[in-house]
């Protein structure tokens, strides 16, 4: 089956670059990131001293050459990386003004991520959330459960007001393990509740990126005449004439902007603000080239 938010040659093109983790993970099978526990992959992490019980084939005998004490090496443990992608389905993401819409650029990310995680052996499960987090498809790294994740991404019809904040949540509630959480919104919620929500999921150890998707439009606010504007989460509509509300429009925009980088900064939180004329490749190159461990690391 095609699916019109999926270029196979742009995952072609991307799939020598790994999705990594910014945080230790744990999961069930032998992977390629950082476990928090430690372990006996190739990767040394420390020293620590002998103790009864220890296996004597991790002793370092040059250690003890020099200090006549017997030393254990540690090494990094290696595991498997488990991703949620949460979609944000409220129904001001079916905006398309001056881009392409946000719920359609939400797929995009959301689908060529999931592709790349599960090809390079990793889990993925994706998050639908409208007043509340209605539907859910679990984590998993058989690459037959992608048609279910594409399947879901195409059937999705953003409706109704926003449940971001309950279901990110949930989330943290419900996810035992360590993850990588992906929130793909227009974040139109309180960013109070938000950085709660958000300090919730850092409390957990989630690693946790956000993609602000905003319109051009909804950015410039860029009208010559009057319009009729409609919010399309609860249906209500006001006529306004855009020159004599640019301005006010604006500062309000500015300081829910300001305050929503800053929650997603307190919570340590990878934010971008991405508008959605932004074309996709350079912005997963850019994206997924940041997350690489530094050298010396």
């Amino acid at each position: 089956m095609q699916y019109d938010f999926l270029d196979p040659e742009l995952l072609s093109r991307l799939g020598a670059l790994p999705v990594e983790s910014r945080v230790p993970m744990m999961g069930n099978v032998a992977g390629k990131h950082r476990s928090p526990h430690r372990g006996s992959s190739v990767e040394f992490a420390e020293y620590r001293k002998y103790v009864a019980g220890d296996d004597t084939r991790r002793l370092d005998w040059k250690a003890f050459a020099r200090s006549d004490r017997f030393y254990i090496k540690e090494f990094e443990a290696d595991t498997n990386l488990r991703a949620y992608f949460v979609v944000d389905a409220s129904g001001s993401m079916n905006f398309s003004g001056l881009g392409e819409s946000k719920v359609s650029y939400a797929r995009r990310i959301a689908a060529s991520l999931a592709y790349l995680l599960v090809n390079q052996g990793d889990a993925a499960g994706l998050s639908l959330c409208t007043e509340k987090l209605h539907l859910e498809v679990p984590p998993s790294r058989r690459p037959a459960h992608l048609q279910r994740i594409f399947n879901t991404l195409a059937g999705l019809e953003p409706k109704g007001e926003t449940g971001l904040v309950p279901a990110l949540h949930e989330i943290a509630e419900k996810v035992g393990q360590r993850a990588f959480v992906v929130i793909l919104s227009d974040l139109f919620t309180d960013p109070e509740k938000l950085a709660d929500a958000l300090q919730h999921l850092r409390y957990r150890k989630h690693d946790i990126s956000v993609f602000h998707l905003m319109d051009p439009q909804e950015i410039s606010f860029d009208f010559e005449r009057p319009h009729r504007f409609v919010d399309l989460e609860d249906g209500t509509a006001i006529v306004a004439e855009p020159a004599l509300v640019t301005e006010e429009y604006h500062r309000a925009l500015d300081e829910f902007m300001t305050a929503v980088r800053a929650k997603c900064h307190d919570a340590q939180a990878d934010y971008q603000l991405i508008p959605t004329d932004t074309p996709l490749e350079p912005l997963l190159r850019e994206f997924l080239t940041a997350r690489l461990p530094k050298k010396g690391r």
